[in-house]
């Protein structure tokens, strides 16, 4: 018992630091996004750009390393049971989680050093909802043959890298499930990690599309479309994806949808 409540503990230690990086981009880029759509004047100064560009960037890298904490998390939980409170106790998901967030915003430092090096001489019309990355150098009248080679080395170190990662620690964790004698232990296993990965498949599969894909396969509408829903659809289904664990959101979603059936 005593390792089940620690165990919950330090879940709901990750899934608040996944809760604020939710948060995050939706106040990052949300707010602005609603003003031009009800304003024929859509501006945004160089400042709050850069700003939100940088921001959405150090957002994304933290959710990735967290991702991977949080599979971590549950391999431990799962293969070593007995030593989860050893291994992941309060102070180590609290150092876990409080390098994810160095680490992404360091690193995004580069990618914020390099874009203010650039000169911008019009047109200054950004072709996106928001100061996306990849339409703000779009803007740039010089070469941006560097900022294309960091934003490729940083797919492989915060996307590649930490997905294949999550991959390692789910395969051990079928391998420990498929030992596992009862069924309804099986059932418990399976339904801790299931909300987990449609959250891992969800936040992994839009950002590899969408900054590993090559540019000639999706047009730029496309992208747009795939860059709001990575950035803001993701956040609002994340909450909603793990309260489907929860017995009384299940009972009450089994009763709307019972009345539209019956209507």
């Amino acid at each position: 018992m005593g390792n089940n409540q620690t165990w919950v503990t330090e879940v709901t230690l990750l899934g608040f630091q996944l809760a604020i990086i939710d948060i995050s981009y939706a106040s990052n880029n949300v707010p602005k996004m609603l003003a031009n759509l009800v304003s024929q004047k859509r501006t945004i100064s160089f400042v709050p750009c850069i700003m939100q560009t940088f921001l959405y960037l150090a957002f994304a890298a933290t959710e990735c390393l967290i991702l991977v904490v949080m599979s971590y998390d549950r391999y431990v939980a799962i293969c070593h049971p007995l030593h989860y409170t050893f291994i992941m106790s309060w102070r180590v998901c609290s150092v876990l989680a409080s390098a994810s967030w160095a680490f992404s915003f360091l690193w995004d430092l580069v990618h914020l050093v390099l874009i203010l090096r650039l000169p911008f001489c019009g047109p200054h019309e950004i072709n996106h909802f928001f100061c996306e990355i990849l339409s703000v150098l779009k803007l740039a009248c010089a070469d941006t043959w560097l900022n294309e080679i960091i934003i490729v080395s940083s797919c492989v170190c915060i996307l590649v890298g930490p997905l294949g990662l999550v991959l390692l620690s789910y395969a051990r964790i079928l391998a420990a499930i498929l030992r596992i004698q009862s069924g309804e232990g099986r059932r418990k296993a399976f339904s801790t990690c299931s909300s987990h990965l449609c959250v891992v498949g969800l936040f992994f599969g839009s950002a590899i599309i969408l900054y590993m894909a090559p540019e000639s396969s999706h047009s730029q509408d496309q992208r747009k479309i795939l860059s709001l829903f990575y950035s803001l659809f993701n956040p609002m289904l994340n909450p909603l994806i793990y309260s489907l664990r929860n017995t009384e959101v299940k009972g009450a979603l089994r009763k709307i949808l019972g009345k539209k059936r019956s209507v």
